[in-house]
């Protein structure tokens, strides 16, 4: 069948209808697909601005209790080789992240039940008011392990976690939210409810994030447009979602199968995500995981934004940019103008243009 007139109903603005993502999903007419994905961007985002953001991640532990299978990152709780970063070491890596201009931390572990909620309010009352950065912290199930461990209600830690200085709460360990591939990547992890759930409540609390899928495993189409349909449906209900980011599997253990993600299923499931992901305003493209020369694709296949720059990864292997100037760069060599952001997608902190940067000359 031609998708021709899903993907005219999706570019006017109109809703699609799961069985409609599958069908795009399984379509062979991919740059139609990309075509609309990009025509719906620009219609809902200045069509010569690409945003981006700077962030250094601090992986405060890795001390885990959650086996994730396609995980390498973790330690045993018990483990002599784990690590549980002091004050001090936090303290030093944000002011590195500070010397090149960045003021904002990604504070996320492992799943450690030793560490007292005081760790993290100490943690953060230090990042907020002698560091003066901004705070993205603690995926879902960090958030629900930790109310169950220190005796909590989620929304009174999450209140408790706001007024030391928490301002957004990233949408990790989604993966794919599907009972069937929960139970291939992590039966230990949150279900796709549960998951939901703890965002919802996060998003009542007004502490925004992100949302993302996971994919190049086992997952079927079906699995990916469930997850999308999960997604779409906790927007509906609190919408606290301000970006949504495809990511695929990284090879990290030899017992979690993955398998090639080619550039045009990467592209088609991006501009599926933004048709059908109509209540979520940005398409986030992961220059640290796809590459610059697939996430450059990206912002005309329904991208308007670079989940860039990242200091300091040790979960996955990175391919991102490192600077400031860097990411403008990427930016105008893609053909747009770069607008920096903070990580809940507010303008007008930055500078509109970073002194001395390199600009590329025009294309023929």
């Amino acid at each position: 069948m031609s998708i021709r007139p899903l993907l005219e109903h999706a570019v006017s603005g109109g809703r699609l209808e799961p069985r409609d993502a599958l069908a795009l999903l399984t379509s062979d007419d991919w740059t139609s697909l990309v075509a609309a994905g990009h025509a719906r961007r620009n219609a809902l985002h200045d069509p010569s601005v690409v945003s981006y953001t700077a962030y250094r991640v601090i992986n405060y532990t890795n001390f885990c209790d959650v086996d994730c299978t396609f995980c390498s990152f973790k330690d045993e709780i018990e483990s002599d080789r784990g690590y549980t970063l002091s004050l001090g070491q936090i303290a030093a890596k944000t002011e590195e992240a500070k010397a090149l201009g960045v003021d904002q931390i990604f504070f996320q572990g492992g799943v450690n039940p030793k560490l007292p909620l005081s760790y993290y309010t100490d943690a953060f009352t230090m990042l907020r008011d002698t560091h003066d950065v901004a705070i993205r912290a603690l995926s879902p199930i960090e958030v629900k392990r930790l109310a169950e461990n220190v005796g909590m209600s989620i929304p009174d830690l999450l209140g408790v976690l706001k007024a030391s200085g928490l301002s957004s709460v990233p949408g990790a360990g989604a993966e794919i939210l599907t009972e069937r591939m929960r139970d291939v990547l992590s039966p230990k992890k949150l279900s796709g409810a549960d998951w939901c759930a703890v965002m919802g409540e996060c998003h009542k609390m007004d502490l925004p994030g992100s949302c993302n899928i996971v994919f190049g495993s086992v997952e079927t189409p079906e699995d990916i447009v469930e997850h999308l349909t999960q997604l779409r449906d906790q927007q509906d209900k609190t919408g606290g979602f301000l970006s949504f980011i495809p990511w695929v599997f990284q090879a990290q253990t030899k017992r979690f199968p993955i398998r090639h993600v080619t550039g045009r299923e990467y592209l088609k499931l991006l501009a599926v995500s933004r048709l059908f992901l109509d209540n979520i305003p940005n398409m986030e493209v992961s220059i640290m995981v796809m590459g610059k020369e697939l996430a450059e694709l990206g912002l005309t296949a329904g991208a308007n934004d670079i989940n860039s720059i990242v200091i300091e990864e040790n979960v996955l292997k990175s391919s991102g940019l490192k600077t400031l100037r860097a990411a403008e760069r990427f930016i105008r060599e893609a053909g747009f103008t770069p607008k920096r952001r903070t990580m809940n997608y507010e303008f007008g902190k930055y500078p509109e243009v970073l002194p001395e940067t390199v600009v590329a000359a025009p294309k023929p």
